[in-house]
């Protein structure tokens, strides 16, 4: 399986055509994309009010369309987004209603600001679509303030989550872009606490992140190919598919133990 996914080529570019799907299709993996998002921004928003307790500067590494960028504005935070896909960007800004949120087209390995500039960086949905997420998590760490808090969300590489994140949506979910998700691209927890501690980041909190299964809302999607609007994901002490986790910026390098 590995084998032949490796020959494949993650496909970012449907991103460009999205457009107001964004916000708006029900028939495209986007809608579980802004599922996904309504749970996992009021986590980012309510532990950054718990570890640092104040209003602080956020970056946000390929922010899309602002789904957590212009939550994090309207929570009163100091926001920059930045994406290599200048349409998403178009329609980021257009959903910003605090008119705040600096968005940026720019390059996630080559990022356009000063060392120490952010407190806080987030990378959700990004680090299983770049060749080279070591490239990725060096310039997070340059751009963030010591102490700082950088967020991800991403996938871990088993058989598990290939049926369920690559082949469960494509059978589910209509309009599935070809190639949107590659096996080899998804990450091992360990793998990403490795690169943290090698940027000078320790890995302080894990947790899973799975769909609500046998829910109407399930159902429902198996039976239309449509994401419903209740459809939802769930917390888990489980990383065997979809995790998040939050590593703070230290000196010296500290290694954490994944449980």
């Amino acid at each position: 399986m590995e084998e032949q996914a490796s020959r494949q080529t993650i496909n970012n570019d449907f991103y460009e055509g999205l457009e107001e799907d964004w916000y708006q299709a029900y028939n495209h993996p986007v809608a579980l994309l802004r599922a996904e998002n309504a749970i996992r921004s009021p986590w980012i928003l309510e532990e950054i009010e718990k570890r640092i307790s104040k209003k602080t500067s956020v970056l946000d590494i390929g922010c899309g369309a602002g789904l957590l960028t212009n939550s994090l504005a309207q929570a009163g935070h100091d926001v920059t987004g930045i994406d290599l896909s200048e349409s998403s960007l178009k329609i980021a800004k257009r959903h910003d209603r605090t008119g705040t949120v600096r968005y940026i087209a720019a390059n996630a390995y080559s990022l356009p600001f000063s060392e120490n500039a952010f407190e806080v960086v987030c990378a959700t949905d990004v680090l299983e679509h770049v060749e080279d997420p070591g490239l990725l998590l060096a310039e997070a760490s340059r751009v963030m303030k010591p102490n700082g808090l950088f967020f991800f969300h991403t996938f871990n590489r088993n058989p598990l989550s290939y049926l369920i994140v690559i082949k469960g949506v494509e059978w589910c979910v209509r309009n599935t872009p070809k190639n949107m998700h590659v096996y080899p691209l998804f990450i091992k927890p360990y793998e990403l606490e490795e690169l943290c501690h090698l940027y000078r980041m320790q890995v302080q909190k894990w947790v899973g992140l799975r769909p609500r299964i046998f829910t109407w809302a399930f159902f429902q999607m198996l039976l239309t190919r449509k994401v419903p609007k209740d459809f939802s994901f769930c917390f888990s002490k489980s990383l065997a598919t979809g995790y998040c986790g939050i590593a703070q910026k230290v000196f010296p390098s500290y290694r954490t133990q994944i449980k």
